[in-house]
């Protein structure tokens, strides 16, 4: 990235919005390793940015070249197209070159949050996501594991979880290279798994027993209330398993290999991984069985 022009001998920033959550924390690894300014965009950020707050922006857009654009808490809500489509135009009107959005698939809000990032002039990317595969060690499903069974209103159809990492390293990519503008990269990863076979995957790794409970969806509605999300998350979570998770993203895509020219991370190998940071718990110890002499010859 080049320094902004009239900014003196200051370099140029990339603002990462949501930079603490799971992909925004890792574009602001991957770019403070290479080297980049990076300004975390988040209530705690100084200066401070909230989307829900227009005035918090221009102070954030200050020096800045390039943003990551995550929307909190989902381009599928109502509203949340036009708040893009602002902070967009704003953020060209700045200086800003590249941004680079994130977005969901087979979702219409998320549809109508690209056409309004398209619109400002910008040399856009969009990254559109498959079910992070972290929603269950970082996200909402993470409690669910922990307590040993995961409930859901999820039909039994496949679904291409990609790794955050993978995520986020395709937005470093467009943020930071060239040959990436105007460009979609639709990301998944290598196979397709339904929610059951995800949770039998993990409970291998985390040598565990975790099961997978498939509910009705008020049933679904009423534990997330239980587990006090806001009425808002909880219309959203309903919303994308009522109508978006039909198996209409049933199906794979080459998004990471355009983007950075190698395959995505498999979900055993996140399993694997994450389960072996404890994040799951301990595995359990095998049971005890009465031996007798011969057992031990």
């Amino acid at each position: 990235m080049t320094a902004v022009a009239g900014s003196g001998d200051n370099e140029a920033i990339a603002l990462v919005l949501g930079g603490t959550g799971r992909t925004g924390r890792r574009v602001v690894e991957r770019l403070t390793a290479r080297g980049v300014p990076v300004r975390a965009g988040s209530r705690a950020g100084e200066p401070p940015f909230h989307w829900g707050e227009p005035a918090t922006w221009a102070p954030a857009l200050d020096a800045v070249e390039a943003v990551y654009v995550s929307y909190q808490p989902s381009l599928a809500i109502p509203g949340a197209a036009d708040a893009v489509g602002a902070f967009a135009q704003l953020a060209v009107s700045r200086g800003a070159r590249r941004l680079v959005l994130l977005s969901a698939r087979g979702e219409e809000g998320s549809q109508l949050g690209e056409e309004a990032l398209r619109a400002s002039g910008a040399e856009w990317t969009i990254v559109r996501s498959s079910w992070l595969d972290q929603d269950f060690s970082e996200g909402f499903l993470h409690a669910q594991v922990l307590s040993g069974v995961v409930a859901l209103p999820a039909r039994q159809v496949g679904e291409p979880f990609v790794d955050a990492g993978d995520v986020a390293d395709v937005a470093v990519a467009a943020l930071t290279e060239d040959g990436h503008a105007r460009r979609v990269y639709e990301v998944t990863g290598p196979r397709l798994l339904t929610f059951a076979e995800a949770v039998e995957e993990l409970a291998q790794a985390a040598g565990r027993r975790i099961r997978y409970a498939q509910i009705p969806l008020s049933e679904f509605a009423a534990l997330l209330a239980e587990h006090h999300l806001a009425p808002g998350s909880v219309s959203l979570f309903t919303y994308l398993f009522a109508e978006v998770h039909d198996g209409r993203n049933a199906h794979l895509t080459d998004g990471v290999e355009r983007a950075l020219g190698r395959e995505p991370t498999d979900f055993a190998d996140y399993a694997r991984a994450t389960a072996a940071t404890g994040v799951w718990g301990a595995p359990e110890r095998p049971r005890r069985t009465l031996q007798t002499r011969e057992d031990h010859r």
